[in-house]
């Protein structure tokens, strides 16, 4: 029996060239470091969700001047060199979930989660307080992250 051929990137794309859209509506991108895969990440965001993808980059290189940026599992990362990933986000049906790799640490805690470190917000098409998001920002990128930036 003959092996299934494995897609290239041009064949994931969707027919009309962009991204292809996955369970939920979060865009398919493939792995890799910098700004531009994170705005492309952005960019393929449906609807209301592209808002607010572009209000949180914003954000966090507003607050966090020096960081680091990459997709990985199809979600933007942002981190710093030699600390570690602090943060990333994930479109899903009916909001955009934003995750603090050490969010048990920040003050207050973000509301989602129940595992040892990672705490999370569901960002919903009303928006988000963007005065706590950038206090949870500043105090994630100044502790130790998660894996390698």
């Amino acid at each position: 029996m003959k092996e299934p051929k494995q897609q290239s990137r041009e064949e994931q794309a969707s027919p009309t060239g962009e991204p292809r859209l996955l369970a939920g509506g979060n865009p398919q991108i493939a792995k890799a470091a910098g700004d531009a895969p994170v705005q492309a990440y952005i960019a393929a965001m449906p609807g209301w969700k592209r808002d607010i993808g572009r209000r949180l980059d914003a954000l966090i290189v507003r607050n966090v001047p020096n960081v680091r940026k990459a997709v990985k599992w199809n979600s933007p990362f942002y981190g710093i060199e030699g600390q570690g990933w602090f943060l990333s986000f994930h479109v899903f049906t009916h909001y955009v979930k934003v995750t603090f790799f050490r969010g048990t640490s920040l003050q207050p805690a973000p509301p989602g989660g129940t595992g040892k470190d990672a705490r999370w917000i569901d960002i919903h098409e009303d928006g988000f307080d963007e005065e706590q998001m950038a206090t949870w920002i500043r105090q994630a990128a100044a502790l130790p992250g998660w894996g390698k930036s």
